[in-house]
């Protein structure tokens, strides 16, 4: 025999309750089932509100007591559906509304007098809950027979003896045993339905069987008769490998041994309530989870063992919410024996019940935790036991901290893996999840860990990805300045999402996208095929805005884009970086700022675990600050840098010449894209200044921007022009100046170009005469070139070279930092 039990979702409407008469009808021609039913999908809360409105003498239980009605009368409305206007199945349904009818006059009477005498006892909240399973089992027994289905309605109470704890009954399962065994043993009927929940003490009086119960009753039932399968039907299909509301990745696990379904259970998994694996655990009987709104999926199965698979012993990560931590410590504790069960018996007399407990070798203090709304009770009792002591110093009142969860690695035989424990906390540290305590038993089939309950979701996602996913990692992006570069970034990843994914296992998701009107932010991933219609439509952007998005959202492995050329977007890094959410910078201004500032970036990317890359700050797309940063790392010392490191200057003098004008030439550049709007902030040399700072930084040198010497080529007039249409005008009037430039390198037989030296601590950048045979003669375009001299290339230097400047190539480096961390 097989015993079948239906939550309160399989069973909350009529369409759901005809997919239990399919499964019902299917499973019975096989073998007789006993089938236990759950009360209505959320009846039983209604009960309990009703009841407690009545108790509060107020009258608005009236309207939850015609809610309750109104429920059960669509459901059985919508099983009975006439449209041919058959008599039989008319009689049928009359015949039970007018049994429903009378169920809920008796509960309408018990509401009454609960609201008249002002009291809800214990034993009158058993009578008025056993209503719930008492009328969603009558409704489907009726609905069977109407289908001319082998049933009969046995009622629970008449089979499980408990004592008078209501509420929690405890089961006398010598008498409980004999009464199932003797019913069914007499009874021929293919299909068995009773109530779950509902039981009765041996005097006769009503009780209940605690949270749970009817997966309880289910259990009971299979034990006593050593059914061979005990099936719980729920709306999931099994057990997932964690909170499937939370983790989206989340999958069913096929298959469990019944302690890892008790661990998984008791933290937080819902479709399975921890004391029904006791009663079939003890008759090694396997308990299936299957979902009722699609019978086919596979289930998870709980039985005694399960064969290694040769993969890793983790199968679940699951988590309790709600959790206060206390703290009983103090130098008094130490040696002294005692307090422990002190502390214990308290808590014990006040029936708190203690979720995990930790204490620290040297006895210095103990650690707990249990439910937040015991929390405050909990303080109360344990200083007043504890009051002579702490009157004398010997240990401290008693620490609370709340707003905590739990979260649990579970599995069998993790004990005999190496490194689950080291997997977890470092996959959380990886992503600033801090955690407060933790508790390990020597079985090591559960690893515990309390953190703040903002982290939950990062947590367990994080710890999913580590252990389930196919070392797939995803990178949450918050980009801001979506302009030209920005646009191209956003393309290249659209481009390449697919082919990072399938080759790196990284998976690359816009989450955040902002310019400096709007902002949208979306914690499941933008849709890059219309982001730019969402960005116009998007709120009204603001820095801390933006910041506040991405704090909140707490996601994994996050990283901030800035792609702009904005002070004010640099000086908020260090916020970013204190969430453990790296930061990739094409804007240069943070890194070639105030050193005070630069240094604190780069120690608040270590103390916080987060990336803080800044190629693009120096030759676009190409690999200049890693090279350097490999040297470094590898014990070489830099001794000179030469560079040219403007592609929009060296674009415009490879094509000034004496046939054309510098204004032209420049106007082209800015058209092209190759200056900034304002051409002098590149011809100035600011730029380039910038940049062999940093590389001189990046070198080990503490070193200023004012600490640079800049010979400038412009004149006066150009620099000092009030608008950038002036300064185009004082470019036509002093072409002489320019043409004299060009002449001079020409008669040398050398190029013009603007270069960045640094040398012995010190930099300077400025327009230079190349002669033919230097490294910096021939190069063309937009180009840039790098030459390091170091105690391991003093002569020849090492070079990097190639196009400096340009949307694309300044996007492929900002993805290349991003897939830098991605590997990190």
């Amino acid at each position: 025999m097989k015993v079948l039990k239906f939550g309160g979702t399989s069973v909350g409407s009529a369409e759901n309750i005809n997919k239990v008469i399919s499964i019902l009808e299917q499973q019975s021609k096989n073998s007789n089932i006993a089938v236990v039913v759950s009360a209505v999908g959320g009846i039983t809360d209604k009960l309990l509100e009703a009841a407690n409105l009545a108790c509060d003498k107020n009258k608005d239980y009236i309207d939850k007591y015609n809610a309750i009605w109104s429920k059960h009368n669509s459901v059985i409305e919508g099983l009975f559906l006439n449209p041919n206007k058959d008599k039989t199945i008319q009689k049928s349904q009359d015949e039970l509304q007018d049994l429903i009818s009378i169920k809920l006059n008796e509960l309408r009477n018990l509401l009454d007098g609960i609201y008249l005498i002002n009291e809800l006892s214990p034993k009158t909240k058993d009578k008025l809950l056993s209503f719930g399973e008492g009328l969603s089992s009558t409704i489907i027994y009726h609905t069977l027979k109407s289908r001319n289905l082998d049933a009969t309605l046995k009622n629970s109470q008449e089979l499980i003896i408990t004592d008078l704890n209501f509420n929690n009954a405890a089961v006398n399962f010598d008498i409980t045993d004999s009464n199932i065994q003797s019913f069914f043993k007499s009874n021929s009927n293919s299909i068995v339905l009773l109530p779950g929940f509902v039981s009765k003490s041996v005097s006769g009086e009503i009780t209940t069987l605690g949270r749970g119960g009817s997966d309880y009753t289910a259990a009971i039932i299979a034990a006593a008769l050593d059914a061979s399968e005990l099936q719980i039907w729920t709306d999931v299909s099994g057990m997932f490998t964690t909170n499937p509301k939370l983790v989206k990745q989340a999958a069913p696990i096929i298959e469990l041994s019944y302690q890892e379904a008790v661990e998984l259970s008791h933290f937080g998994a819902k479709v399975l309530y921890p004391p029904t694996v006791m009663p079939v655990l003890k008759k090694r009987i396997p308990i299936v989870i299957k979902n009722t709104m699609d019978p086919e999926a596979v289930g998870t199965t709980i039985t005694e063992d399960i064969k290694p698979n040769g993969s890793s012993p983790v199968k679940g990560i699951s988590n309790i919410d709600n959790i206060a931590l206390l703290t009983l410590q103090g130098n008094g504790m130490v040696g002294v024996p005692g307090f422990s069960k002190r502390l214990f018996e308290t808590l014990a007399q006040e029936k708190i019940n203690i979720i995990l407990i930790t204490q620290s070798s040297s006895e210095h203090s103990i650690c707990f935790g249990i439910s937040d709304s015991d929390a405050q009770r909990a303080k109360e009792v344990i200083d007043i036991v504890f009051e002579y002591e702490i009157a004398l110093q010997k240990i401290d009142p008693i620490v609370v901290e709340t707003d905590l969860s739990i979260i649990a690695v579970i599995g069998d035989k993790m004990k005999s893996h190496q490194g689950i424990s080291g997997k977890m906390f470092s996959t959380l540290g990886r992503n600033n999840v801090n955690i407060r305590a933790i508790a390990q038993g020597a079985s090591e089939r559960n690893i515990s860990a309390v953190i703040h309950k903002n982290d939950v979701k990062k947590a367990l996602n994080s710890l999913h990805e580590q252990f389930f996913e196919i070392k797939t990692k995803q990178i949450n992006l918050f980009i801001t300045g979506v302009g030209n570069v920005g646009e191209r970034l956003i393309e290249q990843i659209k481009q390449q999402k697919a082919y990072v994914k399938e080759n790196f296992k990284i998976n690359l998701r816009i989450a955040g996208l902002s310019n400096s009107r709007h902002m949208i932010v979306n914690d499941e991933g933008i849709n890059l095929k219309d982001w730019k219609e969402q960005l116009e439509n998007g709120e009204k952007a603001s820095l801390e805005g933006f910041f506040e998005h991405a704090k909140n959202l707490n996601l994994r492995n996050s990283v901030f884009v800035d792609i702009t050329a904005n002070e004010a977007v640099s000086k908020i890094y260090g916020e970013y970086l204190k969430q453990s959410i790296s930061v990739v910078a094409c804007n240069k201004i943070a890194c070639s700022g105030n050193i005070e500032y630069y240094n604190e970036l780069k120690s608040l990317s270590r103390k916080y675990n987060a990336s803080f890359l800044f190629e693009t700050n120096v030759g676009a797309g190409l690999p200049v600050i890693d090279t350097l940063s490999h040297l470094i790392t590898s014990g070489d010392k830099v001794n000179t840098i030469q560079a040219v490191l403007s592609g929009s200057l060296n674009f415009i003098f490879n094509n000034f010449n004496s046939e054309t004008t510098f204004y032209d030439v420049v106007k082209q550049a800015q058209e092209e894209g190759y200056t900034e709007p304002d051409p002098r902030i590149d011809l100035s040399g600011i730029d380039v200044a910038r940049k062999v700072l940093i590389l001189a930084r990046e070198s080990g040198h503490s070193i200023e921007l004012s600490d640079l010497e800049s010979d400038n080529f412009l004149t006066d007039d150009a620099m000092n022009a009030e608008t950038v249409d002036d300064f185009f005008n004082t470019l036509k009037t002093d072409e002489a100046y320019y043409q004299g430039l060009y002449k001079s390198a020409q008669e040398k037989n050398c190029q013009l170009k603007f270069v960045a030296e640094f040398n012995n601590g010190e930099a300077k950048v400025g327009l230079k005469e190349i002669p033919e045979g230097h490294p910096f003669y021939n190069l063309k375009g937009k180009d840039n070139i790098v030459m390091f001299y170091t105690q391991r290339y003093p002569e020849q230097p090492m070079i990097i070279k190639g196009a400096g400047a340009g949307a694309d190539v300044t996007a492929s480096g900002l993805f290349a930092d991003i897939i830098r961390i991605a590997n990190n």
